[in-house]
């Protein structure tokens, strides 16, 4: 990808990251206070998205989809182009929370085609690792209280259909409670992971230049943010609650403990150096 083609990319993702924050806030706070600014950051993201890939195809003299990062710079302006129609035409402000993080995160991944020298000493490569490992393990506790409170809610909600429960149901808390903590858990617990990927791909990206994106742990991370992603459209947009998304949450849960076992070696071996 030309350096000025990366260069209006990388403006297109500081301007969509707005529309990660505004899906940040409507998880956590429940009410879409930035959708408009969100909404114009996205538009106007588009058109500086628009001129990369123009210029990486004049520059280039050929259509900006030879490799991975040309590639994926096209379908998320794609997508960015479908969610504006769809917006303008069905007014779809729910689904901006699943559509801003992603277009975001595509983006991010996008600009990542050209390679860095190196970091700048070994103190900030050591930091920028630990700082994206405290966040999975913080993404990943509130995941598992998530999980914790949606097996507690099945046997809860499996309890209320027997005529006689037994005196464990009485111990249990009620099946609201475990709603909203299952719901604030899983909000706290997607922006914490969304971060989490946001500084790994970063990191692998200085660390392993261009191959980063042949790794199939990175492969692995996105795939389980993906569905994490999935899971809270579908709870917050397609009103998913009670039984379905607990048996989602507890999937998603499995889905970040194999991630967790593909990295754990990984990252004590980099710790040591």
């Amino acid at each position: 990808m030309d350096e000025m083609s990366v260069i209006w990319l990388r403006v297109a993702a500081a301007l969509y990251s707005l529309g990660l924050l505004h899906a940040i806030l409507t998880l956590v706070r429940r009410r879409e206070q930035l959708f408009r600014v969100a909404l114009a950051a996205f538009t106007f993201g588009s058109a500086f998205h628009f001129v990369s890939i123009v210029e990486d195809g004049i520059r280039n003299n050929r259509c900006p989809i030879a490799n991975f990062y040309e590639s994926l710079s096209m379908c998320a302006f794609l997508i960015v182009l479908l969610y504006l129609f769809a917006h303008w035409r069905y007014r779809l402000e729910s689904v901006s929370v699943f559509i801003f993080p992603l277009v975001f995160v595509m983006s991010l991944v996008a600009t990542l085609g050209n390679p860095v020298s190196a970091w700048t000493s070994p103190v900030v490569r050591n930091a920028w690792l630990t700082v994206h490992i405290v966040l999975v393990l913080l993404g990943y506790a509130a995941l598992v209280l998530t999980a914790v409170a949606s097996l507690l809610y099945l046997i809860q909600e499996r309890e209320l259909k027997t005529k006689k429960p037994r005196q464990f149901y009485y111990r249990l808390p009620a099946l609201g409670t475990l709603d909203d903590l299952i719901s604030k858990s899983m909000a706290v617990g997607f922006v914490l992971i969304t971060l989490a990927v946001i500084a790994g791909t970063t990191w692998a990206f200085i660390e392993l230049k261009s191959a980063w994106v042949r790794d199939p742990k990175i492969a692995i991370s996105f795939f389980t943010w993906f569905a994490y992603m999935a899971m809270v459209f579908l709870r917050t947009s397609a009103g998913w609650r009670g039984r379905k998304a607990a048996v989602m949450a507890v999937t998603v849960t499995c889905f970040c403990a194999l991630t967790w076992a593909a990295h754990a070696r990984l990252g004590a071996l980099l710790l040591r150096q």
